[in-house]
């Protein structure tokens, strides 16, 4: 591959550029299928740059006019990713998965059941339903979890005997190195944490895989035990925005959880987990302002919790898919400071069992850890 007008960026201001930006696509087809709209990461690829699998949008309203341009990949799914003609660097694609080819012994395909992000994480939603999406007055204005199952992508509810059959062949077939289970918020105090025991009890059973668990903060402290004990290595509650107006007019029903109820749910599940084994995912771009993010960080990282801090992107088909993405240079002003706070502490991507985190797909600040530490 000829190289001799690359112009090279550092990898962290690159994937920042990309995830802002998106990228525009020489052949749509590159790498494996990606979804447009749906449970998040939507509208997204895979590319892997200088050893990081990041996911850059592909589909949305910014990557249709990106200045970033990725050429048609090799046989081997290489590629070069190019801006005004300079080349910035070479980029890969993950091929598509082998377990995608099999369905469950009551005849699901697979794909409908879990699926691979980033490089070696696969992914499911174990309830695509949530008491929050049944009304756009309670709904979180950027959640997409109803449009997979409208689509027949997903099915509602995957039991925990499918959801160990799937990670068994992701394990075998391609290599998956952890798992990340989802849920939308049913009825009842646990907020999801029941089924996520159950469902980590079976995989458990079934395959030896890391398994990071995400609901939001059960009513009783008690689920965090009971989780642990099933097979959960980590946990992530997800705060998403964390300014109050910011919360009420973004995510309505959400925000009656209180921050205070977050903290304290953290503080309890840091003495189960261990410290940097429960993570929050904090989307930057809604309105919370540099100041403020980096200040909540500051008080999760002091109680040992991972602020994991992701530009938001606009998902098709959600009352804010032509809200603008943030711009590279405030997500630098964040990841910065914040990869220094996380080194600091001790709590780094790379020591995270399981989940969002560790793969780091989603955003810049592994890529920053990573510097920081060369």
């Amino acid at each position: 591959m000829d190289t001799s007008t690359t112009t090279r960026l550092p990898t962290e201001i690159l994937i920042n550029e990309l995830q802002s930006y998106g990228a525009r696509l020489v052949d749509p087809k590159a790498g494996h299928e990606s979804r447009r709209g749906g449970a998040g990461p939507s509208d997204h690829k895979p590319m892997t740059i200088d050893g990081m699998t990041v996911m850059v949008p592909v589909h949305t309203a910014p990557a249709f006019e990106s200045p970033y341009l990725v050429e048609k990949p090799d046989e081997e799914g290489k590629s070069r990713i190019s801006r005004d003609g300079r080349v910035l660097g070479e980029v890969s694609f993950p091929l598509r998965p082998r377990f995608y080819e099999r369905t469950t012994a009551d005849g699901v395909p697979y794909s409908q059941i879990a699926v691979l992000h980033g490089r070696d994480v696969l992914a499911t939603t174990v309830l695509q339903t949530c008491i929050r999406y049944q009304s756009r007055t309670k709904t979180c204005q950027f959640c997409a979890i109803g449009q997979s199952l409208a689509a027949g992508r997903t099915i509602a509810h995957k039991t925990p005997e499918q959801l160990a059959e799937v990670a068994k062949a992701a394990v075998e077939l391609d290599g998956v190195k952890h798992m990340v289970m989802t849920t939308g918020t049913p009825k009842g105090s646990d907020r999801g944490a029941s089924i996520l025991a159950d469902s980590a009890r079976a995989i458990k059973a079934a395959v030896d895989i890391p398994i990071q668990a995400q609901c939001e903060p059960p009513e009783d402290d008690v689920w965090f035990q009971i989780m642990k004990d099933a097979g959960v290595d980590a946990l992530g509650m997800h705060l998403e925005v964390v300014t109050p107006e910011v919360r009420a007019r973004i995510m309505p029903g959400k925000a009656q959880v209180s921050i205070e109820k977050y903290m304290a749910s953290f503080k309890a599940a840091v003495a189960v987990f261990g410290r940097g084994q429960v993570s929050t995912y904090i989307l930057a771009g809604l309105g919370d302002t540099r100041e403020a993010i980096l200040d909540i960080c500051e008080k999760l990282v002091a109680i040992g919790v991972y602020p994991f801090v992701v530009p938001f992107v606009p998902i098709s088909g959600t009352p804010l898919e032509s809200h603008p993405a943030p711009k590279p240079d405030f997500m630098h002003s964040i990841l910065g400071p914040l990869s220094k706070m996380l080194v600091d502490s001790g709590l780094k991507a790379v020591d995270i069992k399981a989940g969002c985190g560790k793969c780091g797909a989603c955003s810049a600040l592994s890529t920053y850890e990573r510097m920081l530490a060369k």
